[in-house]
Protein backbone atom coordinates (compact mmCIF):
# COMPACT_ATOMS: atom_id res chain seq x y z
CA UNK A 1 0.00 0.00 0.00
CA UNK A 2 2.38 2.52 0.87
CA UNK A 3 5.03 1.55 -2.16
CA UNK A 4 1.69 2.37 -4.34
CA UNK A 5 1.29 5.84 -2.79
CA UNK A 6 4.87 6.77 -3.01
CA UNK A 7 4.86 5.60 -6.71
CA UNK A 8 1.87 7.40 -7.46
CA UNK A 9 2.70 10.78 -5.49
CA UNK A 10 6.36 9.94 -7.89
CA UNK A 11 4.59 9.80 -11.07
CA UNK A 12 2.35 13.09 -10.18
CA UNK A 13 5.60 14.64 -9.50
CA UNK A 14 7.23 13.67 -12.82
CA UNK A 15 3.95 15.11 -14.75
CA UNK A 16 4.69 18.30 -12.72
CA UNK A 17 8.48 18.87 -13.50
CA UNK A 18 7.71 17.53 -17.13
CA UNK A 19 5.61 20.93 -17.24
CA UNK A 20 7.90 22.93 -15.97
CA UNK A 21 10.05 22.69 -19.49
CA UNK A 22 9.75 25.14 -21.99
CA UNK A 23 6.69 24.79 -24.31
CA UNK A 24 5.67 25.96 -27.27
CA UNK A 25 2.96 28.30 -27.82
CA UNK A 26 0.34 27.98 -30.28
CA UNK A 27 -2.16 30.56 -31.70
CA UNK A 28 -5.40 28.26 -30.76
CA UNK A 29 -4.46 28.49 -27.16
CA UNK A 30 -3.41 25.04 -26.78
CA UNK A 31 0.58 24.79 -26.23
CA UNK A 32 3.02 21.66 -27.31
CA UNK A 33 4.56 20.78 -23.98
CA UNK A 34 6.05 17.52 -22.18
CA UNK A 35 3.33 16.37 -19.82
CA UNK A 36 2.00 13.89 -22.01
CA UNK A 37 4.91 11.83 -21.63
CA UNK A 38 4.53 11.89 -18.45
CA UNK A 39 1.13 10.88 -19.10
CA UNK A 40 2.22 7.81 -21.21
CA UNK A 41 4.74 6.43 -18.27
CA UNK A 42 2.04 6.29 -15.85
CA UNK A 43 0.64 4.32 -18.23
CA UNK A 44 2.97 1.98 -19.29
CA UNK A 45 4.90 2.01 -16.05
CA UNK A 46 2.50 1.96 -13.49
CA UNK A 47 -0.90 0.57 -15.24
CA UNK A 48 -4.50 1.58 -15.53
CA UNK A 49 -5.60 2.06 -11.54
CA UNK A 50 -2.29 3.71 -10.58
CA UNK A 51 -1.75 5.56 -13.65
CA UNK A 52 -4.89 7.64 -13.33
CA UNK A 53 -4.80 8.00 -10.04
CA UNK A 54 -1.04 9.43 -10.40
CA UNK A 55 -2.49 11.64 -12.85
CA UNK A 56 -6.03 12.41 -11.03
CA UNK A 57 -3.44 13.06 -7.62
CA UNK A 58 -1.72 16.12 -10.26
CA UNK A 59 -4.93 17.51 -11.34
CA UNK A 60 -6.16 18.08 -7.97
CA UNK A 61 -2.87 19.77 -6.58
CA UNK A 62 -3.56 21.31 -9.84
CA UNK A 63 -6.49 22.51 -9.26
CA UNK A 64 -5.71 23.44 -6.01
CA UNK A 65 -3.92 26.40 -7.26
CA UNK A 66 0.28 24.90 -7.37
CA UNK A 67 1.06 26.36 -10.58
CA UNK A 68 2.21 22.85 -12.05
CA UNK A 69 0.63 22.97 -14.91
CA UNK A 70 2.41 23.88 -18.19
CA UNK A 71 3.54 27.77 -18.13
CA UNK A 72 3.35 27.73 -14.40
CA UNK A 73 -0.62 27.86 -14.26
CA UNK A 74 -2.72 26.58 -11.66
CA UNK A 75 -5.99 26.50 -10.03
CA UNK A 76 -9.46 26.36 -11.50
CA UNK A 77 -9.28 28.50 -14.71
CA UNK A 78 -6.89 26.19 -17.16
CA UNK A 79 -9.39 23.17 -16.33
CA UNK A 80 -12.06 25.64 -18.26
CA UNK A 81 -9.67 26.90 -20.77
CA UNK A 82 -8.88 26.30 -23.89
CA UNK A 83 -6.72 23.18 -23.34
CA UNK A 84 -9.53 21.84 -20.94
CA UNK A 85 -10.17 18.55 -23.00
CA UNK A 86 -6.58 17.77 -22.63
CA UNK A 87 -6.71 17.92 -19.03
CA UNK A 88 -9.95 16.09 -18.60
CA UNK A 89 -8.60 13.40 -20.68
CA UNK A 90 -5.58 12.70 -19.18
CA UNK A 91 -6.89 10.08 -16.62
CA UNK A 92 -8.60 8.00 -18.92
CA UNK A 93 -5.61 8.19 -21.26
CA UNK A 94 -3.33 6.89 -18.42
CA UNK A 95 -6.06 4.32 -17.90
CA UNK A 96 -5.73 3.04 -22.00
CA UNK A 97 -2.46 2.85 -22.26
CA UNK A 98 -2.04 1.41 -18.64
CA UNK A 99 -4.86 -1.52 -20.13
CA UNK A 100 -3.23 -1.77 -23.17
CA UNK A 101 0.31 -2.83 -21.36
CA UNK A 102 -1.42 -4.95 -19.12
CA UNK A 103 -2.93 -6.66 -21.75
CA UNK A 104 -0.78 -6.99 -24.55
CA UNK A 105 2.09 -9.47 -24.62
CA UNK A 106 4.67 -8.63 -26.86
CA UNK A 107 7.84 -7.43 -26.50
CA UNK A 108 8.27 -4.14 -23.62
CA UNK A 109 8.91 -1.49 -26.21
CA UNK A 110 6.73 -2.01 -28.88
CA UNK A 111 4.10 -2.37 -26.35
CA UNK A 112 4.56 0.40 -24.85
CA UNK A 113 5.11 2.45 -28.22
CA UNK A 114 1.42 1.22 -29.66
CA UNK A 115 -0.15 1.36 -25.94
CA UNK A 116 0.90 5.33 -25.93
CA UNK A 117 -0.01 6.46 -29.06
CA UNK A 118 -3.37 4.23 -28.72
CA UNK A 119 -3.81 5.96 -25.22
CA UNK A 120 -2.51 9.00 -25.47
CA UNK A 121 -3.02 9.82 -28.98
CA UNK A 122 -6.32 8.18 -30.43
CA UNK A 123 -8.25 8.34 -27.13
CA UNK A 124 -6.80 11.72 -26.10
CA UNK A 125 -6.85 14.13 -29.16
CA UNK A 126 -10.90 13.81 -29.15
CA UNK A 127 -11.31 15.00 -25.67
CA UNK A 128 -8.99 18.04 -26.42
CA UNK A 129 -10.61 18.45 -29.95
CA UNK A 130 -14.27 18.92 -27.95
CA UNK A 131 -12.65 20.96 -25.91
CA UNK A 132 -11.20 23.26 -27.47
CA UNK A 133 -14.16 23.40 -29.91
CA UNK A 134 -16.68 24.47 -27.06
CA UNK A 135 -14.10 26.41 -24.90
CA UNK A 136 -11.81 28.30 -27.31
CA UNK A 137 -12.49 31.51 -27.63
CA UNK A 138 -12.39 31.41 -31.29
CA UNK A 139 -14.33 28.28 -32.10
CA UNK A 140 -14.41 27.12 -35.24
CA UNK A 141 -16.24 24.13 -37.09
CA UNK A 142 -15.38 21.13 -35.42
CA UNK A 143 -13.43 19.17 -38.46
CA UNK A 144 -10.78 22.80 -39.26
CA UNK A 145 -10.07 22.23 -35.18
CA UNK A 146 -9.33 18.22 -35.37
CA UNK A 147 -7.38 18.93 -38.79
CA UNK A 148 -5.24 21.62 -36.33
CA UNK A 149 -4.24 18.94 -33.95
CA UNK A 150 -1.51 17.80 -36.81
CA UNK A 151 0.78 20.01 -35.52
CA UNK A 152 0.89 17.73 -32.03
CA UNK A 153 1.31 14.79 -33.75
CA UNK A 154 5.08 14.71 -34.67
CA UNK A 155 5.76 15.27 -31.01
CA UNK A 156 3.87 12.87 -29.19
CA UNK A 157 5.19 10.45 -32.00
CA UNK A 158 8.51 11.23 -30.45
CA UNK A 159 7.19 11.20 -26.70
CA UNK A 160 5.94 7.77 -27.74
CA UNK A 161 9.23 6.26 -28.67
CA UNK A 162 10.84 8.22 -25.75
CA UNK A 163 8.43 6.53 -23.30
CA UNK A 164 9.10 3.01 -24.98
CA UNK A 165 12.64 3.42 -24.37
CA UNK A 166 11.96 4.61 -21.11
CA UNK A 167 9.71 1.91 -20.46
CA UNK A 168 11.70 -1.00 -22.01
CA UNK A 169 14.85 0.30 -20.06
CA UNK A 170 12.90 0.11 -16.84
CA UNK A 171 11.93 -3.34 -17.35
CA UNK A 172 15.45 -4.80 -18.11
CA UNK A 173 16.71 -3.08 -14.98
CA UNK A 174 14.28 -3.44 -12.54
CA UNK A 175 11.40 -6.05 -14.24
CA UNK A 176 9.21 -5.64 -10.95
CA UNK A 177 9.40 -2.15 -11.06
CA UNK A 178 6.92 -2.51 -14.14
CA UNK A 179 3.52 -2.68 -12.53
CA UNK A 180 1.80 -2.46 -15.71
CA UNK A 181 2.79 -5.88 -16.31
CA UNK A 182 2.39 -7.35 -12.73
Amino acid sequence: MERNLSLIALFAALIAALAMMPQIHLPMGVPITAQSLGIMLCGTVLGPKRGALAVGLYMLVAAMGLPILAGGRGGLAPFVGPSAGFIWGWPVAAMVTGWIMGRWRGGVGLTAFCASVIGCILVLYPFGIVGLWLLAPQSTALPTIALSMAVFLPGDLLKAVLAAGITQTLARARPQSLLSRN
